[in-house]
């Protein structure tokens, strides 16, 4: 792909200013992608896609497939899911264990209270963004495959990006809601009856998507930031898919191709700069050089009275005395009046204010592949090689050596490590309780409203009322 470091931040950075390019608009399941021509010369010199309103998207200009990428990764950013304003870091870890909320939003306080509803903005919101995301994906796969002016080469990389896109939407969206449609077509009116899909076949297709994008992404960083999907991205989201489908020799062996290439950060105040060697995949925060995460502004607390998010005390006690993890990773913050003192998520410690951009928003990094080898590994009998790799992570934390020596030792060991190694990070927290089948027996102490059925996120209302093939809803809805 003939993709300049210097072309991709300038298209890269023109998208603070929102939909300057291309926006999306809802329509029932999954949306047409139409290009803005406001402002077009001056975010990029291109011709836009031919023919967006119908299903014959037609890219015969590699810098328009690149427009249309970097759209989808600024609306990744900004918007959904994976968005450090309003995502899964923050969203899943008041559902879970980890935050404490303290605002006064309807829909939020739905999440934190479990007495969530299918009406809940938020998941439609998700479940919307999730599917205009695929949709966009599909536009540029079809586009692609009827272009006559592109590259082969380029082609491959760009449809590679394309399709890891559709898989990564969909793991989101099937660990949420459960059966789900997989949508791989831009016929609307086809995307409009569509029916769910049962898990296994969701999986099957997300592992079918995730090894063809393997085999036609770059093996090589294009950017220099880690900003772009290659072949190593789509890896570590392969490796999770593969533990969360129980394959473990196969999570053990995708895992083990990233550890190989990629070097552990082994200072803990480094592992979320911009820099740090372990990133697989990051976001560049609103697309403005200058400009830090989300995460930070969300989660660092300045001002009590004012705050939103607080770390919950099961998190704060899972950490072992001496763990740097916990004095590097969390901070705290007093009340003028010196009665209360709460503890905030610090690994992005550079708020809005700061004037130089130090920390890009991380999605996949290597201390989660060394842990899913090691669950792996212990499945699998390995246990002298799952400690191994615990291991390293607790080492790295200032820890000691495990001393978990039964399988069933490792397997508990491994995820309290994957706790406080992965806290307010894209909500593993809460799937790796909700796969283990131990959300029940650590939530429902904590959170009055639990029942069983919470395991999974209702359908959104609005979708059913216009597609009555999904239903029937998810039980307890």
């Amino acid at each position: 792909m003939k993709l300049k470091k210097n072309n991709y931040n300038r298209i890269h950075s023109r998208f603070n200013l929102r939909d300057n390019a291309i926006r999306f608009i809802k329509y029932p399941l999954v949306c047409f992608l139409i290009l803005v021509v406001t402002d077009c010369t001056e975010f990029v010199e291109i011709d836009p896609p031919k023919n967006t309103l119908t299903s014959e998207t037609v890219f015969e200009d590699i810098s328009t497939v690149e427009s249309a990428l970097a759209s989808i990764y600024f609306k990744i950013r900004e918007q959904g899911m994976i968005s450090g304003k309003f995502g899964l870091s923050a969203l899943m870890g008041i559902y879970s264990d980890e935050l404490d909320y303290y605002g006064s939003n309807t829909n939020y306080l739905e999440l934190y209270n479990h007495n969530v509803t299918a009406s809940n903005t938020i998941l439609s919101g998700w479940w919307s963004h999730a599917y205009n995301l695929i949709y966009a994906s599909n536009d540029i796969i079809k586009g692609l495959k009827n272009s006559r002016t592109i590259s082969l080469e380029d082609q491959a990389h760009l449809k590679g990006q394309a399709l890891f896109i559709r898989a990564f939407a969909h793991s989101l969206l099937v660990n949420l809601h459960g059966d789900i449609p997989y949508i791989t077509d831009t016929d609307y009116l086809k995307n409009n009856t569509v029916s769910r899909v049962p898990v296994t076949n969701i999986y099957e297709n997300i592992i079918a998507d995730l090894t063809e994008a393997i085999s036609l992404l770059k093996s090589n960083d294009l950017t220099g930031e880690r900003v772009v999907p290659n072949q190593a991205v789509a890896k570590a989201l392969l490796a999770r898919i593969y533990l969360y489908t129980e394959n473990w020799e196969m999570a053990a062996t995708t895992a083990n191709e990233l550890i190989s290439s990629f070097s552990l950060e082994l200072n803990v105040n480094k592992v979320f700069l911009k820099s740090s060697t372990e990133t697989i995949w990051q976001l560049k925060p609103n697309g403005v050089a200058d400009r830090n995460t989300y995460e930070a502004n969300q989660f660092v607390i300045r001002f009590i009275p004012g705050q939103t998010y607080a770390l919950g005390n099961s998190l704060l006690n899972a950490f072992e005395s001496g763990d740097l993890r916990r004095s590097n990773w969390t901070g705290s913050k007093t009340s003028s009046n010196g009665l209360t003192t709460l503890y905030y998520a610090n690994k992005y410690k550079a708020i809005f204010s700061e004037t130089a951009s130090l920390e890009y928003s991380i999605i996949f990094r290597l201390a989660e592949q060394y842990l899913i080898r090691s669950e792996a590994k212990a499945h699998l009998g390995n246990i002298s090689g799952a400690q191994e790799d615990l291991n390293v992570i607790r080492n790295r934390a200032g820890l000691e050596n495990t001393t978990a020596s039964t399988i069933n030792e490792l397997l508990l060991a491994i995820l309290q490590e994957r706790n406080v190694e992965l806290f307010t990070e894209q909500g593993h927290r809460w799937f790796d309780i909700k796969r283990t089948g131990l959300a029940g027996n650590l939530l429902s102490p904590l959170k009055v409203n639990w029942q069983a059925t919470d395991v999974l996120m209702p359908i959104p209302e609005t979708e059913i009322e216009i597609n009555p093939n999904l239903k029937p809803q998810n039980s307890g809805y």
